[in-house]
């Protein structure tokens, strides 16, 4: 597994060996001990899946408050989806930046979310399966989230109309967010 350090401090991006031949392909989507070495040192503890029917979904952007906060490993089973982070870390040099990558079916690219990151994504293709690895177990006491179109972050989400959750739509503003990062 080859890991890139992304523009924001501690955001990373894996990209896996694929074996790929006339039948498919076969990859490590997970392997403890190589990640270890590339210094990932997580214990996941939980795998949440998603499926959007319709392209134009956005899901998040959403955290966990310490001291449930969690560090997310997010790959893309089927179709296609433009992964967002925002450092909501008050201390960080990069607080209130974004960043976002493709990650798809096809590119195979996986995305570490640290732990006091708002993280969201939204889908480009209909029938959209996301899968996520987390090192805390949900906690509904803690679970937050900041408004997809903050006009302060300005992120350039590649819809202006999404399908979005009745909670996505309620998510305060950064500026009103609480933080404990």
């Amino acid at each position: 597994m080859k890991v890139n350090q992304l523009r924001l401090a501690d955001a990373i991006w894996i990209e896996p060996v694929v074996h790929g031949d006339n039948r498919g392909f076969f990859m490590e989507g997970y392997n403890e001990a190589v990640l270890r070495q590339q210094g990932i040192t997580h214990t996941f503890v939980q795998d949440n899946q998603s499926l959007s029917a319709e392209a134009g979904v956005i899901r998040g952007l959403h955290y966990q408050l310490n001291p449930k906060a969690q560090t997310k490993l997010v790959r893309v089973l089927s179709g296609v989806i433009y992964d967002v982070i925002v450092d909501v870390r008050r201390d960080s040099a990069t607080f209130g930046e974004w960043t976002g990558v493709i990650l798809s079916e096809y590119n195979k690219r996986q995305l570490l979310v640290p732990k006091g990151f708002a993280h969201g994504f939204c889908t480009l293709v209909p029938g959209t399966q996301v899968l996520y690895k987390v090192d805390e177990y949900y906690s509904p006491e803690h679970d937050r989230g900041i408004l997809w179109n903050d006009p302060a972050l300005g992120i350039d989400w590649p819809v202006s109309s999404p399908i979005l959750s009745d909670k996505d739509q309620r998510h305060p503003l950064l500026k009103d967010a609480e933080l404990n990062f």
